[in-house]
């Protein structure tokens, strides 16, 4: 009996001796954050149908006119109406039954040119999804006698899009890169002294010198005779 009250005493004076420390002083509680566990990331999937990308007008004259989907309510006003983009690019191109596909080396996109009549027809644009390890091509798919499947880029929006496989047809010869030039001419007008962007043209020479205008208004393309303009050097030294 003398034991427990001992006991019961010591307690009593330890809680006492702890309530008159937090009294002094603020209790300090630590957080721990853990990481994420190796291993877990983020899963990314490309679509089977890539829709192209909307065409919106621009008015960068620094360099190639990058056509990019345009947001709500994105608005832009400069005091002067741009001048022409003129440039030398680095492009690769393939020639299809029923039209041509090009790669542009300064916007990473992929230009599809369906042809709906002789000289003229659609024009769609896709961000290059290819990675390198990814599958070039599909095996499994018969190609036609003297046809060819296009690979990489080219050949995963033409598997992928049934829209782009079936307006396109199949290669006709293979891709080429090469250097070629390119020319922005943007569209709009002056306002009060303040320029309303408006929709612009592309034109684009392919590997046999002809020239290809692209029109932002309404996604189409037509075959043009055009003289190559005197490109603007970069830095003051040619673009190489």
């Amino acid at each position: 009996m003398v034991k427990k009250l001992i006991l019961i005493g010591v307690l009593i004076v330890a809680v006492s001796m702890v309530a008159a420390a937090c009294a002094q002083s603020p209790m300090i509680v630590y957080i721990v954050v853990t990481a994420t566990p190796e291993g877990v990331i983020p899963s990314v999937s490309v679509e089977p149908t890539q829709a192209p990308t909307q065409l919106v007008p621009t008015t960068s004259s620094n360099d190639i006119a990058t056509v990019e989907p345009t947001e709500a309510g994105q608005s832009s006003q400069v005091e002067a109406a741009p001048t022409n983009t003129v440039r030398q690019i680095y492009v690769a191109e393939q020639p299809f039954e029923r039209g041509r596909m090009f790669w542009l080396e300064p916007t990473g996109q992929i230009w599809v040119m369906i042809e709906t009549e002789p000289g003229v027809g659609l024009w769609q644009v896709y961000e290059d999804l290819f990675k390198e390890g990814d599958i070039e091509f599909d095996p499994t798919m018969a190609t036609p006698e003297g046809l060819l499947q296009p690979v990489r880029g080219f050949g995963l929006i033409w598997r992928s899009n049934e829209e782009v496989r079936e307006g396109l047809g199949w290669g006709t010869d293979i891709e080429v890169g090469f250097v070629t030039n390119y020319e922005y001419e943007p569209g709009g007008s002056v306002v009060d002294g303040v320029f309303q962007p408006g929709p612009g043209y592309h034109y684009l020479q392919n590997q046999y010198g002809q020239w290809f205008r692209f029109n932002e208004i309404n996604g189409t393309w037509q075959s043009v005779q055009r003289t190559a303009p005197t490109p603007t050097p970069s830095n003051g030294t040619a673009d190489s």
